[in-house]
């Protein structure tokens, strides 16, 4: 049996649609903290099973009986969440699973200028010791998160940012195509190569390709990230939030997420889609 957690979210959903076509729904599972939001998959064949991160005897119970997992990073960043993924490896090996697949990021590394990607080299590290045989999917970045950035602009006509990188950014479809390959055929063992678009795209970029997709002219400016900061606080932005994305810009600014690799064309055998496609829906 193959186990998905976090599997009502937005890849972990697409992640069991793949796996149901590839193995057929009596072959998944998935473990999610409100099971009554799984009530259709369970209509389906599915086994649906409660587990929290923070509780591993409930992550031992889902994954019992599992042959490869797939544990979806938890939301947040910093010791609290490594902590959480260090309970469900430590879970996975306690239920006997065969292989672990960990949804980590291209940007992966302990001196990363953007947290979460510390988290994910800590949480990497923590599958190391483990001695559980595993793979980390080191995806592209979301290009869901472009027409986050773009929300003012469409009012506006102007994307304001701070000073940015290319960013090879990368489709959930696509990801969620590459883990069920990882769950069933494989993708090695250890880190992948970065799972990304064909292209990376910095913002002066990204508001040509949305000006072409809307047909409404977007320009793109640089501000401070100051100014960046503010502007997120005065639209009701959470100060968390605008934090990150400060930090985001600041490590596609060092070039963290510039890589282009053919890693995930391969695992998908055509090419990735585009930003284009993204923001055509």
């Amino acid at each position: 049996m193959i186990i998905v957690t976090a599997a009502t979210g937005k890849l972990g959903s697409a992640v069991v649609e793949r796996l149901i076509d590839r193995v057929g729904a009596q072959e998944v599972g998935v473990a999610v903290r409100n099971p009554a939001a799984a009530a259709g998959l369970a209509e389906r064949g599915v086994r649906v099973r409660r587990a929290d991160y923070a509780d591993r005897a409930s992550l031992i119970d889902a994954f019992e009986g599992a042959r490869r997992v797939l544990l979806v990073s938890a939301r947040g960043n910093g010791p609290d969440t490594v902590e959480l993924h260090r309970r469900a490896i430590d879970a996975a090996r306690g239920a006997g699973v065969e292989h672990l697949v960990y949804t980590s990021h291209m940007a992966s590394r302990a001196d990363s200028l953007f947290s979460p990607m510390r988290d994910h080299h800590a949480t990497e590290a923590a599958l190391d010791a483990s001695g559980l045989s595993y793979t980390s999917l080191r995806n592209g970045f979301y290009a869901s998160t472009v027409p986050i950035l773009l929300t003012g602009a469409m009012a506006t006509g102007e994307l304001r940012t701070p000073v940015d990188g290319p960013v090879s950014w990368t489709t959930h479809a696509d990801l969620a195509d590459a883990a069920a390959v990882a769950l069933t055929t494989g993708l090695g063992t250890g880190a992948t190569p970065p799972l990304t678009g064909g292209e990376a795209l910095d913002m002066a970029a990204v508001a040509d390709v949305a000006s072409r997709a809307t047909g409404k002219t977007i320009r793109h400016t640089v501000v401070s990230p100051e100014e960046f900061r503010s502007g997120l606080l005065d639209a009701g932005v959470h100060a968390f939030l605008a934090g990150m994305l400060v930090e985001m810009f600041a490590a596609a600014h060092a070039g963290e997420f510039a890589a282009v690799h053919p890693a995930l064309a391969e695992a998908l055998g055509r090419a990735p889609q585009t930003l284009q496609d993204e923001l055509a829906g």
